[in-house]
């Protein structure tokens, strides 16, 4: 019994399903296997994961935002003074990746100055860069005074309603000046800060809440 000729052409199209379906499920294989390598040396730290570093919005909106001016007023005809020092409520948080008491240390020597430290902790995700002070509309005077104490911090505005001002201490952060070192001297008015704007002009960032408060937080400064 002789076997029917097969259709050329019916052959060629079936070698070429054939063909296609190898590539496909080669490329498939080849695909798993390289995601299988990477997966075992992202395991094994041969490697960083492309995304192991946290995205925080708010740090790089503060980033990016301008110092307010000193306010204007005719009391101060040759420029704002600086406020003495036991009118400034400062919040001291630890925004670095360190295992030492940085907000505390800082709350120290703010302390023995004369600030009003009312609170210090954590903050709720690091700051990679320089330290912050936040600040509200109101507590303009008070940040630059917080500010004269190191030699580089950055304020950033919030949309806070009161006076009170918080210490960030970020990553690449400084102590303070010793006291000799801090350019306020005998009430003399202070210098706006390079690339200022008046406050008018600034988008504030949403004040933060959440703070991981110690455990000789002042409750009554939650309302600044």
């Amino acid at each position: 019994m002789t076997t029917p000729a097969q259709d050329p052409a019916r052959v060629t199209r079936r070698r070429r399903k054939h063909e296609r379906q190898a590539v496909v499920f080669g490329l498939l294989i080849a695909l798993l296997v390289v995601l299988g390598l990477g997966a075992l040396a992202v395991y094994t730290d041969t490697i960083e994961a492309p995304f192991s570093e946290p995205i925080h919005t708010p740090s790089a909106a503060a980033a990016t935002i301008e110092p307010a001016c000193l306010p204007v007023n005719e009391r101060w005809p040759d420029g704002a003074p600086p406020m003495q020092y036991n009118n400034v409520n400062v919040r001291v948080y630890n925004a670095a990746d360190i295992n030492f008491n940085l907000a505390g240390a800082n709350a120290d020597v703010l302390t023995e100055r004369g600030f009003n430290v009312r609170d210090t902790g954590d903050f709720t995700y690091e700051i990679e860069g320089r330290s912050e002070i936040r600040y509200g509309v109101k507590g303009i005077r008070e940040a630059y005074t917080l500010a004269a104490q190191y030699a580089d911090v950055r304020l950033v505005l919030d949309d806070r309603p009161g006076e009170f001002v918080d210490l960030l201490v970020g990553q690449e952060w400084r102590e303070p000046l010793p006291v000799e070192e801090v350019p306020l001297e005998n009430g003399e008015p202070m210098a706006n800060l390079p690339g200022c704007l008046p406050a008018e002009e600034i988008d504030p960032i949403p004040r933060e809440y959440g703070y991981q408060r110690g455990p000789n937080a002042d409750d009554s400064s939650e309302e600044a």
